[in-house]
């Protein structure tokens, strides 16, 4: 008996690894996909000998539609349940669970039992989420609870996901059904083929859906559509829908700026994209970088010393005012300045010029069409700022906003006659209140994405961790806690593991002979982060706060 199970997520497939000795008699693959992407891989299974398909909510839901071969929904169980509301109560974010019943009807009898702090809101198919999910962005929600297009939808709008996972029960109850399902289920055999009849535009490329969101005409001339681009269209899609006019996205992909505008009529409730690929001309120059994706992770400023730097940064940015953002390493500078950029200039481009790489002398070949906002690393590197500044007031000009980022004070007279508006990021000693909610967010990441089992922290561990030192701040705090929840393995963070990765993080630092000169010092210190990181050189230069191209050269050195 051949089982094939598509997890939505790769998180899932070490529990699923620990279930498969337990089915000897059968043969089980395992295969990532989500949604659509889940769809493409089952759709394969049908040339192979495949008897049964275990997915889990919108994706079985779309694969069961889909292919000829019976599919096994795993179900949340209770357990699941009760452990992802317990992990999202522990986080200080005002937190809705939106599912469908199967899901919220179970979360309803586990708040109320358990008096948590969480309201739910029940969708009765996947194209009520999205509305619903900027519904409850207006509202204040900052987190929102759910299976994988809950999950995926507000991430997309800028809230924090928390996916509810199926736990090892989930996935046993499954396959025991499974073994079920295959004594009495025969494949279906019925297909269907949908034609669509196309009619040339004048544009390159065209999506037209109906009142239902099906695609009644497509026409693509120099590009795909491709998972990426249809979750742009999605998003646009609910915007037009909600303000029933036009809107526009911008986002970079395999060196072009997309351009998609969306058009919403009203007689027929049917939506029209054009889509428009512009190449990145100029920016492939070294020290110059275009944000690519969008970050979801969450603001926390639960100190009234961040909740003040949060309202000035915001009141300079509005009024497209440069800033001189301040901060030692791991404060949180690029985050803050990225997080600002993507709640009020979601549609154009964050371009970031590290001075350290890029040659000046070609700082008017970079191209501003696109670009809302620029981030100026490492500036003190330049010689003469002179050179710089009639590029700064193009760019003013242009109302592109402007974060001038540095570890230690510049002389803003060298800037004269413009007026930078200095901002100085508190050091991680200087945000206690902030601490908590730190680590809880570090705790929740590391088990969505690296399947760590703790999901909560003892107090007593919480005080350890607020005793040691971090010399990079925020920057040291998510490394130390990965760590922890990595050695832990009880789903509540204890003393005797948090006293253990800290001693550990001692001798690590004692390692260092500290003889030499200064660059052999330096190159000992990149050798244990290296180490430490598995030989993992992205994750090593964004430890360490330099980029790939300065650590490569160290190491050459």
């Amino acid at each position: 008996m051949n089982i094939h199970i598509i997890t939505p997520y790769e998180a899932m497939i070490p529990i699923i690894n620990d279930c498969i000795p337990y089915f000897p008699e059968l043969t089980i693959r395992v295969s990532v996909g989500d949604l659509e992407n889940g769809v493409k891989i089952a759709l394969l299974d049908e040339q192979k000998d495949t008897d049964i398909i275990i997915s889990r909510g919108g994706t079985a839901k779309l694969i069961k539609a889909a292919v000829n071969i019976p599919v096994l929904d795993m179900q949340v169980s209770g357990y699941d349940m009760m452990r992802s509301l317990t992990l999202a109560s522990n986080l200080s974010n005002k937190t809705a669970i939106v599912g469908f019943s199967n899901i919220t009807s179970a979360a309803q009898s586990i708040i109320d039992l358990m008096e948590l702090p969480l309201s739910v809101y029940t969708v009765q198919n996947s194209e009520e989420v999205a509305p619903l999910i900027v519904e409850l962005k207006n509202k204040g929600y900052q987190q929102i609870v759910g299976d994988f297009i809950t999950y995926k939808t507000s991430n997309a709008y800028g809230l924090k996901g928390l996916l509810i996972q199926s736990g090892k029960e989930s996935i046993m109850n499954a396959l025991e059904n499974a073994k079920q399902l295959y004594s009495y289920l025969n494949k279906r055999n019925n297909t269907s083929t949908i034609f669509e009849q196309m009619l040339l535009k004048k544009y390159d490329n065209l999506l037209m859906l109906d009142e239902r969101n099906e695609v009644v005409y497509e026409h693509f001339t120099n590009m795909v559509l491709e998972p990426e681009i249809a979750e742009q269209v999605n998003i646009l899609k609910t915007a037009i829908e909600i303000n029933k006019n036009e809107g526009s996205r911008k986002y970079v992909t395999n060196g072009y700026i997309i351009e998609i505008n969306g058009y919403f009529f009203e007689g027929n409730q049917y939506k029209l994209f054009t889509f428009k690929k512009h190449p990145l001309k100029n920016f492939n120059q070294q020290g110059l970088s275009v944000m690519t994706s969008h970050s979801f992770e969450p603001l926390i400023i639960q100190s009234e010393r961040m909740r003040i730097v949060y309202d000035q940064l915001q009141t300079y940015f509005q009024q497209n005012e440069p800033i001189l953002l301040l901060g030692e390493k791991g404060t949180g500078k690029d985050f803050i300045s990225t997080f600002i950029h993507q709640q009020k200039e979601i549609d154009g481009l964050l371009l970031t010029i590290d001075f350290e790489l890029f040659d000046v002398d070609h700082i008017d070949t970079i191209p501003l069409q696109n670009v809302r906002t620029i981030k100026f690393i490492r500036i003190d590197t330049v010689k003469d700022v002179n050179n710089i500044i009639p590029f700064i007031k193009k760019c003013m000009n242009l109302n592109i906003h402007l974060f001038i980022m540095s570890e230690k004070d510049i002389n803003t007279s060298l800037f004269n006659p413009l007026h930078l508006n200095k901002i100085q990021l508190p050091p991680l000693l200087e945000r206690q209140e902030d601490f908590e909610p730190f680590v809880h967010y570090f705790i929740s990441k590391n088990h969505e994405q690296l399947g760590t089992r703790a999901i909560k922290i003892k107090n007593e561990s919480l005080s350890i961790l607020q005793k040691a030192n971090y010399p990079s701040h925020i920057d040291d705090l998510k490394y130390i806690v990965k760590q922890i929840t990595l050695a832990e393995n009880d789903y509540v963070i204890h003393q005797e593991t948090v006293e253990e990765v800290l001693q550990q993080e001692k001798a690590s630092l004692k390692s260092i002979s500290f003889k030499g000169t200064l660059k052999e010092i330096e190159k000992e210190i990149i050798e244990i982060v290296l180490k430490e990181e598995n030989y993992n050189q992205s994750k090593t230069a964004e430890r360490l706060g330099i980029n790939r191209a300065t650590l490569w050269r160290k190491l050459k050195e």
